[in-house]
């Protein structure tokens, strides 16, 4: 029997802690187990990034997660830290 997900859009914000608090509650089953993808928005001088190029980045995120090809949070935190 496989797993299916059915995808949320939803915002927040990541504190100095690096903690994640959204926006508003989510409308899911309590106690339910979850797969996170966070699209962080970069500011830059000029936006240059089409909603074609974003909706195409997505995609890739939303296919390599639902294809197991993922890390652990821990690891990409303790990537971002040896920076």
């Amino acid at each position: 029997m496989g797993v299916t997900m059915k995808a949320l859009k939803v915002m927040g914000t990541i504190d100095e802690k690096g903690q994640l608090t959204l926006d508003q509650p989510l409308i899911a089953d309590k106690n339910s187990r979850v797969e996170v993808i966070v699209l962080i928005s970069e500011e830059t001088d000029q936006d240059d990034t089409s909603q074609t190029e974003i909706l195409a980045d997505f995609r890739q995120a939303w296919h390599e997660a639902m294809t197991g090809q993922t890390i652990p949070v821990a690891q990409l935190w303790e990537s971002l830290d040896n920076d």
